[in-house]
């Protein structure tokens, strides 16, 4: 990774990070809950203050600077940033309950509902997610018909046919054995939409064109099936240790992933294809979709 690219993330999670705690919670800063709702504050700072990689962010960011917003960062910018982690996080805690995944393990801390109860993380994650649409409605410098565009575009991806939708399939389909393109239609659900609609929240900021609007989208698409498959090869080959999370979970749970169906090699080999699709997608920017070009390559060589 480029010192450039480095630092670019770096300021991109600063940025989403500072706007979760002052925007994401009860209230304005630690301490400051409704009344009633203190004993309620921990639990909502303990699932915001995980050390993520904040990527999904990161790409909202590098797509606004593709289509022209500069490298200052616009804070038209942030709320948006800030609203899909909010739905990020949530998909996370919901996730890890007993009734999903049941993982007690999560970015090398017990997972929420491991911290403090199951009833807890249920209602922070509840929350969460109708916070992330409040703070797009309140997002400054959009105009109302931006905020409207990213509202809906955003329930998309995290509803019933997106992220919602895939984790159905995903868990219906467990102990049964799925096609590739089985496989990749619920990837493009579960891991896929969310990542697509970061790249489109991003170019609605700015005020994309429509070819410019397809071409992050197609980008979006690529990086996001190769994102799922890397998680899917660390998965065989990390540690609990080093992915903070419980490894070797998805053969003893059965399902069907990229390594099962196409073996390392394969998998890694698919990784490398969809990394080249993304770049190609990218091909109608110029230098100003580098931070583009290097998160894909992230996504797809990351060790974690």
């Amino acid at each position: 990774m480029s010192d450039v690219l480095a630092e670019f993330m770096a300021q991109c999670r600063a940025r989403c990070e500072a706007s979760l705690l002052a925007h994401g919670g009860l209230g304005a800063r630690p301490g400051q809950a409704p009344p009633g709702l203190a004993g309620f504050e921990p639990a909502v700072r303990y699932a915001l203050e995980s050390s993520g990689k904040r990527i999904r962010p990161c790409l909202l960011y590098a797509a606004a600077q593709a289509v022209g917003a500069g490298a200052d960062l616009d804070e038209a910018l942030d709320h948006p940033a800030c609203a899909l982690e909010l739905i990020h996080t949530y998909s996370l805690i919901h996730d890890d309950l007993p009734a999903m995944d049941d993982d007690d393990l999560r970015r090398g801390r017990p997972t929420l509902h491991r911290a403090f109860d199951e009833a807890t993380a249920i209602l922070v994650g509840d929350g969460l997610q109708a916070r992330a649409f409040e703070l797009l409605a309140d997002a400054p410098g959009l105009s109302a018909g931006q905020k409207v565009t990213m509202i809906k575009a955003l329930a998309r991806a995290a509803g019933l046919g997106g992220m919602v939708g895939g984790q159905f399939v995903d868990i219906t389909s467990t102990g049964h054995a799925l096609h590739l393109d089985q496989l990749q239609a619920m990837h493009a659900l579960k891991t896929g939409a969310l990542i697509r609609a970061a790249l489109s929240l991003g170019a609605i900021a700015v005020g994309a064109s429509p070819s410019q609007q397809a071409a992050l989208e197609d980008y979006g698409d690529h990086v996001g099936l190769a994102f799922q498959v890397v998680d899917d090869i660390l998965d065989v080959e990390g540690s609990t240790a080093t992915l903070g999370k419980t490894g070797g979970k998805d053969a003893l749970a059965n399902k069907t992933t990229y390594v099962s169906l196409l073996g390392l090699a394969g998998a890694r080999e698919t990784a490398e294809h969809l990394l080249d699709g993304a770049l190609e997608a990218l091909e109608v920017f110029g230098e100003s979709a580098e931070m583009l070009r290097g998160l894909a390559r992230v996504v797809v060589n990351r060790r974690v």
